[in-house]
């Protein structure tokens, strides 16, 4: 403990760096202040914030720290067990929740600190001293905790007093000096409060702030000064304290404190999220990708059941990492869970991609996580799993990669320059408007949109049903500019390549592969978009790939002959020559000789139809192990569809014995007894029959009060819609990231960056932070030249 209590203000800051960390930009102002001592880092957070002596130079620093932080919790519920008078105890995570706003855990001295005390260092009393020097270690004696914290006016009391004043900054002591009159508060308030609406207008919007001249006499001042004066000038009240009408040095239009303002409004919006979350367990949802400056960003998303028995994800932070090995993966993780005082006790659940530095068996993030947490059980992203499937398909069958080469030439050639994709849009147009005239298409709202050809990308989820849809529904129109192409093109090259193409578009091959690849990506692309909602749960996931087997088993069944008709349609309208099945199948490009002599019928199929469609079944069959495990095969039983016809208690039983910290010895005999009362209780109830899934049993048990009947049911219940089904929301926060950070932003800084998407991508829960609570962060960031 010695070695972190440092006289002076000394500050050890997490792992996290300052940079990242809510509200720490300043502290990198101060370094001439405050000495950051990077070179002693505790292991654990709860050795972290030793905010140490107290110093009046260093008020704002040690205000913002406790204020951001507070004391902190261990990440890890592990805590090292002593033997006590033959009594194997340990320390209670609950205590936290009790004394939270001064109790701090270290891990290496295996004992618990008080920060009040230490802050202000009042005259130690009987039991102060422990806290503070030696550490609290008497884990059989929780009463030692009470009688610390002492009566009302008990040091410690009085440490924690001092602790909240320094919150103030009306006791500071420059507010003594510098008083302000009533009106002049009154008017910063006004001021103030306008800036946060005009800074809330533009990160709703994802706009940008600064403009390239900010001058007074520039003709573009960029979105935020323009704003403020367009309302300055529709609003007197806002116009008598703004801009030219307040002195300069108190304007609040200064990039540093935009960004301040922006920094409390992410964090109030975090706030919330943590609030919501009520310290109930939770899943989280982890991806990379590059941002637009090529630095590699990490994205972390938290899945949990709110009070309403609804299933949230919400966007937790964005971290750069320079170093994406699982050790510094897990360790950004652990600074992020830090900075917000969530703990790895309480997860139960990782979602990632396929990547081996995720997923590795033996050094992957998954693995160390569950080194520390076994409950955190993994499940591979279903919506990735899926895609996975699809690019193998593509990849093994000669056809069907034919097929997908073929379309991202035809691609490449049509949608070659603005000319050709012109000619592209005039040949759909004349083709729509001819089949509304004929009575073809039917027109109205949404029937009928503007498409183009796009290509299919590895990793882009749907991405190969929608180019063949949009090549399908287009190919008409695309002939038509092939046909341009080899009549008028400039250069040889472009005429004979325009030519073999057109010879491969009207190929019998090329239809059949087409239409068989679309109702086969059909199917599956159901199931992709069901896996991307942020309410999925993993029982309901399992069921819709069952389905989606199925449906390819009832294909290869019953489908030939309607598949055929439709290829044959296909062909007559689009005027393509109809080979005779019976006829023998001539391969292109392969000398007859060296060809097996096969019927056109057998090709179709037997090599292509069937083929195919075995290859789909295998590798979903193979991705989608998961649904074969134990743990998900008991969650099942949960599911409610068909009056609870998959319930079976001794299953739901095994399922609690997967969580031992969550179901003591004591649970599970109770729990026996609430599974019978529960599966009477739910058949007999008209409320309950209707249902769907266990989302919805959710939400139904929370509006009946049978949550607080069966409480061991319900935690059940929350434990199967905890578990990640796709990483779909980590996907959006980079959509949103290209957004936020793009070309014209591309020198965003992290934290700035991160503020800014927290407060994008979740716009809900930032709608309901009240502009007080943003400005009473903001203004205890740091000492402010205005009062509220």
């Amino acid at each position: 403990m010695d070695k972190f209590l440092k006289r002076k203000s000394t500050i050890v800051q997490d792992s996290s760096q300052s940079q990242e960390t809510c509200g720490d930009s300043h502290i990198q102002d101060s370094s001439k202040r405050i000495r950051v001592d990077l070179n002693n880092l505790p292991s654990d957070p709860g050795s972290r914030s030793k905010i140490l002596s107290y110093h009046p130079n260093d008020r704002d620093e040690i205000r913002r720290t406790y204020l951001q932080k507070g004391p902190c919790q261990p990440l890890s519920h592990n805590f090292p067990q002593r033997d006590i008078s033959g009594v194997m105890r340990r320390f209670n995570s609950a205590w936290f929740k009790e004394y939270k706003n001064w109790l701090e855990y270290s891990i290496e001295k295996d004992a618990a600190f008080c920060l009040c005390c230490y802050l202000f260092r009042p005259d130690l009393g009987k039991g102060c001293d422990t806290f503070v020097t030696e550490g609290f270690k008497i884990w059989n004696m929780k009463n030692k905790l009470q009688i610390h914290v002492g009566g009302v006016n008990s040091a410690h009391n009085q440490a924690v007093k001092k602790c909240e004043d320094l919150m103030k900054q009306k006791q500071h002591i420059q507010s003594v000096f510098l008083k302000q009159s009533n009106q002049e508060k009154i008017e910063y308030r006004t001021r103030l409060n306008a800036t946060v609406d005009y800074i809330r207008f533009l990160l709703r919007r994802g706009l940008a702030f600064c403009g390239h001249d900010e001058s007074d006499d520039s003709s573009d001042k960029g979105n935020f000064l323009e704003l403020l004066q367009f309302l300055a000038d529709h609003n007197e009240s806002i116009n008598k304290v703004v801009l030219r009408n307040t002195l300069k040095n108190n304007k609040l239009t200064h990039h540093d404190i935009q960004k301040d303002i922006v920094n409390a409004a992410a964090c109030e919006t975090i706030n919330a999220i943590i609030k919501d979350l009520d310290n109930e367990f939770f899943s989280i949802l982890v991806d990379e990708s590059r941002d637009i400056s090529i630095k590699e960003q990490m994205a972390v998303v938290l899945r949990y059941v709110a009070k309403k028995g609804i299933v949230i994800e919400r966007f937790l932070g964005i971290v750069h990492v320079s170093n994406t090995t699982a050790l510094s993966l897990k360790a950004a993780i652990e600074s992020l869970f830090c900075r917000h005082g969530l703990s790895i006790s309480k997860l139960r659940g990782q979602g990632y991609v396929g990547a081996s530095n995720m997923q590795g068996e033996f050094n992957g993030l998954k693995a160390l996580i569950l080194r520390e947490n076994k409950f955190a059980f993994y499940v591979h992203c279903f919506a990735h799993q899926l895609q996975l499937t699809r690019v193998t398909v593509a990849k093994k069958h000669i056809d069907v990669a034919e097929l997908f080469c073929s379309v991202a030439n035809i691609v490449n050639v049509v949608g070659g320059s603005c000319k050709r994709r012109d000619a592209l849009r005039d040949a759909q147009f004349a083709k729509i408007t001819e089949a509304l005239d004929n009575g073809e298409l039917r027109s109205g709202r949404g029937l009928i949109q503007e498409t183009s050809l796009k290509r299919a990308g590895d990793i882009r989820w749907g991405s190969h049903f929608g180019t063949i849809i949009n090549l399908i529904l287009m190919f008409s129109s695309s002939i038509d500019v092939v046909e341009i192409i080899e009549d008028d093109g400039l250069q040889t090259e472009q005429r004979v390549e325009a030519r073999s193409i057109m010879k491969l578009m009207l190929s019998f091959e090329f239809a059949f592969t087409s239409q068989l690849m679309k109702n086969i990506l059909g199917i599956t692309n159901e199931l992709s978009l069901a896996l991307q909602k942020k309410n999925q749960d993993i029982v309901n996931a399992m069921t819709l790939v069952k389905v989606s087997k199925q449906r390819l088993q009832m294909m290869r069944d019953d489908e030939w002959e309607s598949l055929l008709t439709e290829v044959s349609s296909f062909c007559n309208k689009h005027e393509i020559s109809i080979p005779n099945m019976d006829e023998i199948f001539v391969v292109s490009g392969r000398p007859r000789r060296k060809a097996l002599q096969i019927a056109n019928i057998h090709h179709y199929q037997v090599e292509l139809f069937y083929t195919v469609l075995d290859m789909q079944l295998q590798e979903l069959n193979n991705r989608f192990s998961e649904a074969n495990t134990e743990l998900l095969l008991c969650m099942a039983c949960l599911d409610p569809s068909k009056s609870f016809f998959a319930f079976d208690k001794h299953k739901l039983i095994r399922l609690a014995e997967f969580y031992p910290y969550d179901f003591s010895a004591t649970d599970l005999r109770v729990l026996d007894i609430q599974l019978q009362n529960y599966i009477v209780d739910m058949r007999l109830s008209e409320d309950f029959l209707e249902l769907k899934g266990v989302g919805d049993l959710a939400i139904k048990l929370v509006e009946t009060d049978k949550h607080v009947i069966y409480p061991l049911v319900y935690l059940l219940v929350k434990l199967a819609l905890t578990l990640p089904v796709a990483t779909a929301t980590v996907e959006r926060s980079f959509s949103a990231m290209k957004y936020i950070k793009s070309n014209l932003r591309n020198q965003m800084g992290d934290q700035w960056m991160n503020d800014c998407l927290v407060t994008y991508i979740e716009r809900d829960v930032f709608d309901s932070i009240d502009n007080e609570e943003i400005m009473q962060r903001f203004q205890n960031m740091k000492s402010r030249r205005g009062q509220l």
